[in-house]
């Protein structure tokens, strides 16, 4: 049987967050590699990538505060309004070019090491609605699956009907595809290890997070370093759960990308990090 797996290139582990627009190509390449073999070796496996926007997307998002869509404050002036809506759509559209410049990097990795992919951005195609997926036109992504071609998706800008324009985080893509295409497991590789209970000091490993045991463990994951408007590793448990309440046959994992090997041997089945499930 076909199995059908979603596979996140954290934006920590592709880009380094620390300097703005800095794509870690040596990483970049490695990772394609590893992801032509496993697909090599593992004629059963559909896959879709997504990948985050690392300091690329993030460090104009959180100077032209992208996510949180137009400023609807204080009283303003026709003109004051107009200068206000035309930055914010100045920032989204840098957003949207960096985004899809770090894209292209990854496009390249991947077709170097003869993985035939297509990327379809999500600001080509889908509608938000107050910071989340309202309208996903999926055909492409099925079609391409049916094709054995793995189709890339990204952390991107997107036109917003309640804040005009946000960001989703590839877990945003990750839970509505998720709903639509019924993926056996999800696994996110960044720079983490796994998740810490007591982050950053890393040295309370946690095992396996389910909903019940969540509460344990909530208060010391932390958030992020570099930057980050999407809410870090937090954030990305918060989301992992819920889908996992919803589709108790799902099972998540959160892992080092960066240490030799694990994207195969993830992909090939080994349970690497933190295990979520229901």
């Amino acid at each position: 049987m076909k199995e059908l797996v979603f596979l996140k290139l954290g934006g920590s582990l592709i880009t380094d967050k620390t300097q703005p627009y800095t794509p870690q190509l040596d990483i970049i390449k490695d990772l394609a590699i590893q992801i032509a073999t496993a697909l090599q070796t593992q004629p059963n496996l559909r896959l879709v990538i997504g990948h985050g926007a690392g300091s690329f997307g993030h460090v104009p998002a959180s100077e032209y505060h992208t996510r949180d869509g137009l400023p609807r404050s204080s009283p303003l002036t026709h003109r004051e309004r107009d200068e206000t809506e035309d930055s914010y759509w100045k920032g989204f559209a840098e957003v949207w070019y960096q985004a899809s410049a770090l894209n292209r990097f990854v496009m390249k990795a991947l077709h170097k090491a003869g993985v035939s992919t297509i990327s379809l951005p999500p600001s080509s195609s889908v509608i938000a609605s107050n910071g989340k997926v309202f309208v996903w036109e999926t055909t492409p992504i099925r079609m391409a699956l049916s094709s054995r071609i793995v189709p890339v998706i990204f952390g991107d800008v997107v036109f917003d009907e309640v804040r005009g324009g946000t960001i989703l985080s590839t877990e945003d893509l990750f839970m509505h595809l998720a709903h639509a295409l019924n993926p056996e497991r999800i696994l996110l590789a960044g720079i983490e290890s796994a998740v810490w209970e007591d982050f950053p000091a890393r040295t309370r490993k946690i095992e396996k997070i389910s909903p019940s045991s969540y509460s344990e463990f909530s208060e010391g994951i932390g958030k992020s370093t570099g930057a980050d408007v999407t809410g870090g590793m937090q954030s990305k448990v918060d989301h992992m759960l819920e889908l996992v309440q919803k589709n108790p046959e799902l099972a998540v994992q959160i892992f080092s990308g960066a240490h030799p090997g694990n994207i195969v041997r993830t992909l090939t089945g080994e349970i690497l990090g933190t295990l979520i499930s229901a």
